[in-house]
């Protein structure tokens, strides 16, 4: 009897453990899935339930109904649409000048940078430990008519003496590409971080020169760096205004400019509500086109 005792005991132990194990990993999501329900699923449920009402005739400022009027999304589209396509052409301008700079950044920081490639790591995001907002107004100072940018420039004999930079879509593109450079460089770093020098050396005794080497192996191998990094950089600048307002004038607003101008302004939740929901469709689409046509379906 003890012995069928113990014997049962242990198989009760046993469905304990595995039952234990089984719940291990639904106790660990349940954090991140109860933050995601909390601060995500539920605003934007939120939203789109906000994009569809309308103020009721002589209705306080801030007074909404839920009619389901659909059509505020076409209204919000052609009222804002210049700003709508002027904030993805800024958002791809400073996209290609990132690219620009931190390709080679990045290639000189995993090849090239010996002893001293945690410094230049540490220097790439030292800017996030400044206030995004600080360093915007920064660049009101660096791009500033007497600052040193557009001193420099005037020195040639072609520019004009009223050239300027400050309050104009120039500051912006700049201002958007200097905020989301550590965004582009770091996932391009990790890609080429990740060749194998040897590969490199066997594209040069295959004689092959250094251009071909980076066309036909250091870029295709640096691909899943370069699509994370534009999409990191496109994404967010897509929706930015801070740049916008502080480096630009009225005649630079963004999409972004006009979301909160109607949300804390204007006090217009619907066009505010069903601007976010097209400006996130739009993004998405981009962003499953982009990878699709960028060989890289295993981002998604």
């Amino acid at each position: 009897m003890a012995f069928l005792h113990a014997v049962s005991t242990g198989k009760s132990a046993t469905k304990s453990v595995l039952k234990s194990r089984s719940l291990t990993p639904y106790l660990l999501l349940a954090p991140g899935l109860i933050w995601l329900v909390t601060f995500f699923i539920i605003p934007i449920f939120s939203l789109g339930s906000t994009s569809t009402m309308v103020r009721p005739d002589g209705a306080q400022i801030g007074v909404y109904v839920q009619e389901l009027r659909f059509a505020n999304y076409v209204d919000a589209f052609i009222a804002n649409q210049d700003q709508y396509i002027r904030s993805f052409v800024y958002a791809g301008l400073a996209t290609i000048l990132a690219l620009l700079i931190a390709y080679p950044l990045a290639y000189a920081i995993a090849f090239k940078a010996g002893k001293y490639r945690n410094i230049l790591l540490v220097l790439v995001i030292a800017p996030f430990f400044t206030s995004f907002l600080l360093r915007t107004i920064a660049w009101t100072q660096i791009l500033a008519d007497s600052g040193p940018v557009v001193s420099a420039i005037k020195v040639l004999p072609f520019v004009d003496e009223l050239f300027r930079i400050n309050n104009t879509s120039t500051a912006v593109v700049i201002g958007l590409a200097y905020n989301f450079l550590p965004f582009m460089t770091l996932p391009l770093y990790a890609s080429l971080e990740r060749i194998d020098p040897r590969t490199l050396e066997a594209a040069g005794d295959l004689y092959a020169n250094g251009l071909t080497t980076f066309r036909k192996v250091t870029l295709p191998l640096s691909m899943p760096g370069l699509v994370a990094g534009t999409l990191l950089t496109f994404i967010p600048a897509a929706g930015d205004y801070v740049n916008a307002a502080i480096l630009g004038n009225p005649g630079t607003k963004m999409i972004g400019n006009v979301i909160e101008s109607r949300f804390f302004a204007v006090v217009d939740y619907p066009t505010a509500a069903a601007l976010s929901f097209t400006l996130m469709a739009t993004i998405l689409i981009l962003v499953t086109v982009y990878i699709r046509r960028s060989g890289t379906d295993e981002l998604v």
